[in-house]
């Protein structure tokens, strides 16, 4: 697919599902190997058919051999869990520009990408959205009918019906509810802008709640590094909306920016370095970067678990 973060080239395509499999497919093709080798239902040798059951594994080039029904045996690690868990937050909305992909967009991509490759993993998953509360929390199968169900959940945080300004984000009380709803032993993956009202300690002490519960935490740190890192405006004023609570501010970025890095850059360190002491994975997720920043460390993560 040309341009993947072109959003005119995605939204030619109507099913997210076709969006995720070429994303994931891509990616393997840029590894040059199929990280799925080895990794989660790898064959392991061949047994006699019998007759009656499902005809799902017979492995019809040795039928045509051999003229004899064989079926193959799989060595299948099927007990993942994982949650998929979005920001829906207005915040998550930034940039506004209507041909640019915006950190909620990405963050769609990406989890129905992961949706993509669990399935395939055979891996059970779920799916949440969280703001002011909990908007969506699913159940984690393996399905056909849950995964597309999955894919219809998505699709309308790609075009909302309604503003999505005035929406706050209350992520670490959410986070704590959560803690309590979903399966023990599962992998958490949490997309967020980690714009809140709530303090590093208390972001931290819900994710240390999901694992306390056995859980294992990654946490994707989504932003638009240009411009809310490096805060690369041009020389002229602006006027700044906060998309959550509607407030204005009007001045040129250059007063600011040294301080702007300053400060944006401690935080981030900030939440990092807490997570880490408590064995929590933290990524930076850049809307303006490949996928594949995201699917290499889950990748090695998941393989991390077995």
């Amino acid at each position: 697919m040309k341009n993947l973060y072109d959003v005119a080239n995605l939204r030619q395509f109507d099913h997210l599902s076709f969006i995720a499999k070429q994303i994931v497919e891509g990616f393997i093709t840029g590894m040059h190997k199929s990280p799925f080798h080895g990794f989660s239902v790898e064959f392991a040798e061949h047994r006699i058919y019998n007759q009656g059951e499902s005809t799902r594994h017979v492995d019809w080039k040795l039928f045509a051999r051999t003229d004899k029904l064989f079926v193959k045996k799989y060595e299948e690690e099927t007990n993942l869990r994982a949650q998929i868990v979005l920001d829906t937050s207005s915040s998550m909305y930034f940039p506004v520009e209507e041909k640019r992909i915006n950190k909620l967009s990405f963050s769609v991509y990406m989890a129905a990408a992961l949706i993509y490759l669990l399935k395939k993993q055979r891996d059970a998953v779920g799916l949440s959205f969280i703001s002011d509360k909990i908007d969506l929390m699913t159940p984690t199968r393996t399905s056909t009918t849950h995964i597309n169900y999955l894919y219809e959940q998505l699709i309308p945080l790609l075009n909302p019906s309604d503003s999505p300004l005035g929406k706050t984000t209350s992520l670490a009380k959410q986070l704590h509810q959560l803690s309590e709803m979903v399966h023990r032993r599962s992998l958490i993956i949490i997309f967020s802008d980690l714009l809140q009202t709530e303090s590093t300690e208390e972001l931290i002490s819900a994710i240390r709640h999901l694992k306390f519960k056995k859980n294992e935490v990654i946490l994707v740190h989504t932003l638009d590094h240009r411009q809310e890192q490096d805060f690369d405006f041009d020389n002229r004023p602006y006027r700044f909306v906060d998309m959550e609570t509607g407030k204005e501010t009007k001045l040129n970025p250059s007063q600011i920016k040294a301080a702007y890095q300053e400060r944006a850059s401690a935080f981030f360190k900030e939440i990092k370095n807490k997570a880490g002491n408590y064995g929590i994975d933290v990524l930076e997720a850049d809307i303006r970067q490949p996928f594949s920043q995201i699917l290499t460390p889950f990748i090695l993560k998941r393989k991390k678990m077995f």
